[in-house]
């Protein structure tokens, strides 16, 4: 042989590299058990959040259970999933650097909408339209929002999200991972919840993150949970740097140290048995000698007791006052309190559907007849009627009625 390598070995050596290579690469794509328990954790947390939020749009029971992390490939979803379904791709804006992607069934979509559009969940039929993805982006817009205020609270960071946006994904047509995300065409975290919606809705709800992602968000949790607060301190035979002095001790031997006790258990302990010195050259006239002390201590400082006037309180006699009319004497303390005021000309309740389709010049009708007085509130509480007049360029109130 001359030393040359042939076509075929150096094909073997590459596909040896490729697979060496696919093997690294697989092997990073891996979450430690704790970095799953963490995700599972805030999971858990921000879709009970969530849930509570879903509650108050469709007035139905909503329970979520424990969610269960693990990790998925695009060919294990299109097997496992319904089709069509609907992506909500959610990004974050501040405090979290990502996204992921929540998977709903057609059907959970509908019967969500139609619950939000006052319906009782029955009208599951017909195709999605622009009308149920604007409906289910509001519903994730609020129910994401909230979770993002809980996870707000675990990381201790403001995080906040953009609008949700939603698209019907028919699985079938995207088979071979075509026209997906990046992230999708590999290895991903999927996070899998049981959720039930009274009893219209028993289903899979499923949050797709990237690898990168779940580190990030499990580091940063980590991160604020370890965070102590970094409090000073100092050993109790530490010297203070206050430039206050003792004064100087009665007895001249040698001094040693006191055992470690706190100022205020010293003080209980020594209070019954001082004694005041006689006065001596050089004595402080402010000082008191402790007895029972440990022989060479430094006695324990008390400061002067000064003369105090006792005498047994007297109370005011509960007796009716004058008039039956309190004197507002304090009342010029509250004059310069702010209060808000407001003007109400009506009130009238919507649907979420009769809302999605005002326009430019679309008549509201009020629950109040025209030349019928308007209302008045303080701080939100109805204290006058009125009617509305012309100052100059801007709108006024005449009160016309003040209530009791």
């Amino acid at each position: 042989m001359d030393g040359m390598l042939s076509q075929e070995e150096i094909n073997a050596l590459l596909n040896g590299m490729n697979k060496d290579d696919s093997a690294n690469s697989a092997s990073k794509e891996q979450l430690t058990d704790a970095e799953k328990d963490a995700i599972g954790e805030i999971s858990n947390i921000s879709m009970g959040t969530a849930a509570t939020t879903l509650f108050s749009l469709v007035n139905q029971r909503v329970n979520i259970t424990t969610p269960v992390v693990e990790y998925a490939t695009w060919k294990e979803i299109v097997n496992s999933y319904d089709k069509p379904c609907v992506f909500i791709q959610i990004y974050y804006e501040d405090g979290l650097d990502g996204n992921n992607i929540l998977i709903l069934k057609e059907k959970d979509v509908k019967i969500i909408t139609d619950l939000m559009m006052g319906g009782d969940g029955t009208n599951d039929s017909g195709e999605l339209t622009e009308l149920h993805l604007s409906a289910i982006s509001e519903a994730m817009n609020q129910m994401m929002g909230s979770a993002a205020t809980s996870i707000s609270s675990m990381l201790e960071k403001r995080v906040n999200i953009s609008p949700p946006t939603s698209t019907i994904i028919d699985l079938f047509e995207h088979m071979n991972g075509e026209n997906i995300a990046d992230f999708l065409k590999g290895s991903f975290v999927r996070v899998s919840f049981h959720m039930e919606i009274g009893d219209l809705v028993d289903s899979v709800l499923m949050q797709l993150y990237p690898f990168e992602f779940a580190r990030d968000l499990y580091r940063q949790f980590v991160q604020a949970t370890s965070m102590e607060p970094d409090i000073p301190t100092r050993p109790l035979n530490e010297k203070s740097t206050s430039t206050a002095q003792m004064p100087p001790p009665i007895n001249e031997t040698p001094q040693a140290p006191m055992q470690q006790m706190p100022p205020q258990m010293q003080q209980m302990q020594q209070m019954p048995q001082m004694q005041q010195m006689p006065p001596q050259q050089g004595y402080n006239p402010y000082a008191y000698q402790v007895q029972g002390v440990m022989p060479g201590a430094v006695p324990y400082m008390m400061p002067p007791m000064q003369d105090v006037s006792v005498q047994p309180v007297q109370f005011a006699p509960f007796s009716p006052m004058s008039g039956g009319v309190a004197q507002p004497e304090n009342i010029g303390l509250l004059m310069d309190v702010p209060l808000e005021v407001t003007v109400e000309l009506g009130r009238t309740s919507k649907s979420i559907k009769e809302i999605l389709d005002f326009a430019p010049g679309t008549i509201i009708e009020l629950n109040r007849l025209a030349g019928e007085p308007i209302d008045v509130l303080v701080n939100g509480k109805f204290v006058a009627k009125g009617e509305v007049v012309v100052m100059e360029e801007a709108f006024g109130i005449r009160v016309t009625e003040i209530t009791k």
